[in-house]
């Protein structure tokens, strides 16, 4: 086949204004031999794969091709409603047993146990299961089978749930929602679309009868329109002979309804929406340019993965002229970008879509920027240096791709046998499509990339929405005046554009070399380098990924060691400094440099610490540390970036007040910290005592000394050819060997605390924000003692406000333990709710501290509890992300947070958690931030 391929060449056939690309005689995508794909008699699919990444674990998946587009009118929520009645009984786990057992054996409700329902699909996933023993697979899969055709939807369930789905509205019900859904029925006039958003209306939540979900069931969930999927450390011929025989049973409906694919009619002349919202802080333009989707038929030929190609690449290119637009001295837009996929939520219309959102009162320089973009890449189409950019950058991910074939998470093999199931994708292995691709792309040429972009994007078809702030004082463009726009853009004069590029090398001048000058072997298999500088290295190999190393640093000091004064400037460190880019190449350039190679590493400065940060693959390691080194030594200004950061920053700062969140953030913000003088409100007046020069020597003072640096490095490293690099690009960094550490600049309130105001906001709801905080020893237990109150804390409200209340979408509770700058012992609790029942429910809040205090926790929750994290633990161990984080607070705090977890979790009682609550909880401090659109008594 690859000799076939590479003599091939890839044909693109523009029909009806869409582009379809197709092959001439090209063979049809190879799918995965690794996974078995059956249909049982009665017509259900099923996808079974083995896959020990991670080990002794499975994913369980039932994947529907039905959603909120097959409601009726009268039905509008339903599908939703179903998804979350899966979780409220069946027959074979009724009542709330279904999440309990799964949480006895580690699977937590919400993290590894959920569901979504969309348009046209819902799938369901039990996730991270541990295939320890028979019982545990038989269990999952009965649990799939009842999704499938054994709900029992008990009114007495359904009642309590009503609660919860208004309370899940609430919550979403934003701005752009709410104008979502006045704009729909125009966007997709004479479609089904238009009135289907799957949280369906609050009328029929509250009142539909009870046999009308039951109806719903009956109707779409069957087999036909049902895959199974299961993924992990299993055996397939035993999972298979398990499908067989538990699934066959179920039966087709005698006369089963069809299921209809909706379409959505195409345009001659543009559609125009113009939709306003009180809480809407930015205008925002979209820009549809509609089209055909790519053949469902036809997916299966390879000339579909070359049309996905080709698209991929026109939306990096034309990103990357609008990221460039974005940084000149006066940008037309706050930001602006392109994609192609659905049309918003369609599956039978997609859309070359293009975003941009606006300055105050310049919707139209915002319009006519990204539309001259648009008919710039139209006429000209793209240049050759651009495409052979995004070119190396696709080829370099997909050999990276390559490299890690054997190292794939269980749950990417998953959303494959979804999207193949749902929307016939193709599902390759990896290495035939390295090998088809590898071939392939160097056989596209630029013309054919040209070609495809302007048979996505034409006059016709075409849908623009607009965003805005509902401001009397806001002019809103008519859209008479949005066609002329479009007009006098078809008619001006364009310029092609011109791609500046340099040949010129990342560092035109090698530093001199330090050198190692002590070697140790440390904790959890690291080796420790001491440079000549001082720099400290800390490296630990590992296999778990081929085409990875993580790099993390830290040096004490932080923005702490500033003078108050400087508040205003040494918060905008991180923003500021990264705008100029490194060394000779600004931001935009340096982008271009780097293309083909997967390397990144960005500076910032913390409250307590500063850092290098980054990744690559070991291929691209001299270039992370190139990019480090320059990080210290060339940071580069740029005045008309700059100047554009401050333009973009007026205007996302000038309607900030619009979004209620601001409201609360600044209150919570202020109820913790106080006037402290660091504690700033960003107003739109402030950004003009930025002061640039002020910035970067703030920033120079931290990176002047690596001295007391620590560098750390986790992931495929080979140390003989890492340390000469290492020696060259951290042994040359500047020492002045100072001796300096951090300060506590901003202690949190202590005592008591309320402050409950009331805000208009556009849908009525009540925020409520809640920590208490205190001092304990910092130990390995008190952290997981931490951990698990908050998890315990989770499923006690998850019980009480959203089971037992219908109060509540959820209740967040995180807890923390910090070290520096002082021990520190914090529980955050936050939710929404109905303004009418705020009051209620924060005293349910605290009756759930308090219940915990006098009585301990339920012994069955905390086995639970220790399940999860026993299996997570287990799951982290090979993972360079986890042993970065176990390395850093090793050589930061000097902390040991692995060594003996497993020993110290299962060392933890009731009694111990009992005492660690009371001991936090009775230092009586208490924070209560609530924003309401309601009573604040």
């Amino acid at each position: 086949m690859r000799n076939f391929i590479r003599k091939t060449f890839v044909a693109v056939i523009l029909a009806g204004g869409a582009s379809v690309a197709l092959a001439q005689q090209l063979p049809p995508i190879p799918t995965d031999p690794n996974v078995r794909i059956g249909k049982l008699e009665n017509g259900m699919t099923y996808y079974i794969r083995h896959n020990a990444l991670p080990e002794k674990q499975a994913d369980f998946y039932i994947a529907q091709k039905v959603g909120s587009i097959l409601e009726e009118d009268n039905q509008r929520g339903l599908a939703h409603f179903l998804e979350h009645m899966c979780f409220n009984g069946t027959t074979n786990f009724p009542g709330n047993l279904l999440r309990e057992y799964l949480e006895s054996i580690g699977v937590k409700f919400g993290a590894n146990l959920n569901a979504y329902t969309a348009v046209d699909e819902t799938v369901y996933n039990i996730s991270n299961v541990p295939v320890i023993r028979d019982g545990i697979i038989d269990s999952c899969l009965l649990i799939l089978h009842d999704w499938a055709d054994d709900l029992t939807l008990d009114p007495k369930e359904i009642d309590k749930e009503r609660g919860v789905i208004h309370e899940e509205w609430r919550t979403r019900t934003g701005a752009m929602m709410r104008m979502y859904e006045s704009a729909f029925p125009k966007m997709f006039a004479d479609s089904r679309y238009a009135y289907r958003l799957p949280i369906g209306t609050m009328e029929v939540v509250d009142n539909f009868p009870y046999q009308a979900l039951r109806d719903y069931y009956e109707k779409w969930y069957r087999p036909d329109l049902q895959g199974i999927i299961v993924v992990g450390d299993i055996n397939v011929d035993q999972i298979e002979g398990k499908i067989k025989s538990m699934f066959s049973s179920i039966k087709m409906p005698a006369n089963p309804a069809e299921r209809q694919y909706f379409p959505v009619p195409d345009n001659k002349e543009p559609i125009i929406t113009i939709n306003k919202d009180k809480e809407q802080q930015v205008s925002q333009i979209a820009v549809f340019h509609k089209h055909d989707p790519f053949p469902v038929s036809m997916k299966n030929q390879i000339g579909y993965l070359a049309y996905q190609y080709m698209v991929s690449m026109t939306e990096s290119m034309l990103n990357a002229r609008l990221a460039e637009l974005t940084q000149t001295a006066n940008p037309p837009f706050i930001g602006a970008g392109v994609s192609d996929g659905d049309f918003i939520m369609s599956k039978t219309k997609q859309a070359y879509q293009g975003v941009a959102v606006a300055k105050e009162g310049e919707i139209h320089t915002a319009f006519t920027a990204l539309m001259k973009e648009f008919e710039r890449a139209h006429r000209f189409g793209f240049t050759a240096t651009e495409y052979e950019r995004v070119k190396a950058d696709y080829l370099r991910a997909i050999e990276r791709a390559y490299n890690e074939r054997n190292k794939v998470r269980t749950g990417n093999y998953v959303q494959q046998c979804v999207s193949h199931f749902i929307d016939n994708e193709p599902m390759p292995s990896i290495e035939d499509e390295y090998a088809i691709m590898s071939q392939i792309v160097p056989n596209i040429p630029l013309e054919q990339i040209n070609q495809v972009f302007q048979g996505l994007v034409s006059d016709s078809n075409m849908v623009i929405s607009l965003f805005c702030p509902d401001k009397p004082e806001m002019k809103y463009p008519t859209e008479a005046e949005i066609k002329q726009w479009l007009g006098e853009i078809k008619n001006e004069k364009l310029e092609p554009y011109v791609d500046k590029v340099s040949n010129e090398p990342l560092m035109a001048e090698e530093p001199k070399p330090g050198k190692v000058v002590k070697t140790e072997q440390g904790a959890f298999g690291t080796t420790v380098l001491t440079l000549s500088n001082g720099v400290r290295v800390v490296l630990k190999p590992t296999d778990f990924k081929a085409d990875e190393i993580k790099m993390q640093s830290f040096s004490n000091g932080g923005n702490s060691v500033f003078d108050d004064k400087d508040a205003l400037q040494f918060g905008m460190i991180d923003a500021v400094v990264s705008l100029g880019g490194l060394g000779n190449f600004s931001a935009i350039d340096l982008q271009k440099v780097l293309a083909g190679k997967m390397a990144s590493a960005s500076a910032s400065v913390r409250m307590l610490t500063e850092a290098v940060n980054g990744s690559c693959t070991p291929k691209d390691l001299e270039t992370m540390l190139q990019l480090t080194y320059l990080s210290f030594t060339a940071p580069r200004k740029d005045q008309a970036a700059f100047e554009s950061y401050k333009t973009r920053l007026k205007a996302q700062l000038a309607n900030m007040n619009a979004n209620p969140n601001k409201a609360l953030s600044d209150s919570i913000s202020m109820a913790l910290y106080g006037n402290n003088p660091r504690n700033l409100f960003m107003t739109p007046e402030m950004v003009d005592q930025i002061d640039y020069d002020r910035i970067m020597e703030l920033y120079k003072d931290r990176f002047k000394d690596a001295s007391d640096f620590t560098f750390i490095l986790v992931g495929n490293i080979d140390q003989a050819t890492a340390v000469p690099l290492i020696e060259k690009y951290l042994g040359s960094l500047p020492a002045i060997h100072r001796e300096e550490n951090f300060t506590e600049k901003m202690a949190m309130r202590k005592g008591q605390y309320k402050n409950v105001f009331h805000k208009e906001l556009q849908t009525e709801k009540a925020t409520v924000f809640i920590v208490r905080n205190g001092q304990c020893e910092y130990t390995l237990k008190n952290r997981l003692m931490m951990s698990i109150l908050s998890q315990l804390l989770t499923m006690q409200y998850t019980d009480t406000v959203r089971e037992e209340e219908g109060a509540s979408y959820g209740v967040q509770v995180g807890g923390e333990l910090s070290k520096y700058p002082s021990v520190q012992a914090t529980l955050q609790v936050y939710f929404d709710t109905d303004p009418a029942k705020r009051a209620k429910m924060v005293g349910l809040i605290d009756k759930g501290m308090n219940d915990f205090i006098a009585n301990g926790p339920d012994a069955d929750k905390l086995k639970k509890v220790k399940e999860y994290m026993l299996k997570t633990y287990e799951q982290n161990q090979k993972e360079n992300g986890y042993w970065m984080g176990v390395l850093y607070s090793y050589f930061w705090e000097g902390t040991d947070s692995a060594t003996d977890y497993v020993k110290t979790i299962n060392g933890i009682s009731g009694a111990d958690l009992q005492q660690f609550a009371k001991a936090l909880f009775s230092q009586q401090n208490r924070i209560e931030v609530s924003m309401t659109s309601g009573d604040t008594k």
